[in-house]
């Protein structure tokens, strides 16, 4: 909708560039909604005119008939000041769309147009006033936008060193990967190589880091023994000494 009133706003002419989003499409829908409903007021307006002075001119045939055949009162018998204040009659009476020309009618129709027009200001200013804002939000939101792509960019062009890093750093990670691999297959082989030259199973690359295991596990095991051993390195030699040492201990306590 908002493409078609646009392409029939500017009659074939460019219309302009702007951003397709939700938020400009929504103003440009509200504007068109203003303007045709501001159209729409004035095409009922002018047919309104336009039944008006059809009425009028048949009327006025109709009295013309009635003026120049039965009474043979024709407006070239008239003066020319008579004339134009009869034009100006008729005139006034089709702009102000009086059903008869007395003065109580003019009267009442201008009264009438007087509290039209103040109405149609109000609309009109109105319907400018909620333009006018809704102009401001579209420049507003267009604004917002181009700073929206200023700051992807930005962010863009900050995020290419970090991008360049974290991409080296996974080659890095594949290539120690690829070659950590590699050397697991290489052990392996020359593993299964010297097995089969006779090489003692024990000494195989497993079987060492899994000894070294063993060997770490019963270390932690040793450390309370170790410990409980290092208490008795303080002791004489000879058990009457050690008796008399673990008294005097105990009296300290």
């Amino acid at each position: 909708q908002v493409t078609l009133w646009l392409k029939k706003l500017y009659a074939g002419a460019p219309i302009p560039q702007y951003e397709v989003n939700e938020r400009t499409v929504d103003i440009l829908h509200e504007i068109m909604e203003c303007n045709e409903e501001r159209d729409k007021d004035v095409m009922l307006l002018i047919e309104d005119m336009k039944d008006q002075t059809t009425k009028y001119e048949a009327e006025a045939e109709y009295w013309l008939d009635i003026f120049g055949e039965d009474l043979g009162f024709f407006s070239s018998s008239l003066s020319e000041e008579a004339n134009e204040d009869l034009t100006d009659l008729v005139e006034s009476a089709l702009e102000l769309r009086v059903d008869d020309t007395s003065l109580a009618s003019f009267y009442s129709a201008i009264n009438e147009m007087t509290s039209e027009l103040y109405k149609t200001k109000s609309k009109n200013e109105e319907l400018e006033l909620k333009l006018k804002n809704l102009t401001k939000k579209l420049t507003s939101a267009l604004m917002m936008e181009k700073q929206l792509e200023k700051d992807i960019e930005t962010l863009k062009k900050c995020q290419e060193p970090e991008k360049a890093k974290a991409e080296a750093r996974a080659k890095s990670l594949k290539f120690l990967e690829d070659k950590s691999k590699d050397l697991k297959i290489r052990i392996n082989d020359a593993e299964d190589k010297l097995v089969a030259r006779g090489l003692d199973q024990s000494l195989t690359h497993e079987a060492l880091m899994k000894s070294s295991e063993e060997l770490v596990a019963l270390r932690k095991e040793m450390e309370p023994l170790k410990t409980e051993l290092a208490s008795y390195h303080d002791l004489p030699p000879s058990i009457p000494l050690a008796q008399v040492k673990v008294e005097e201990a105990r009296r300290e306590l």
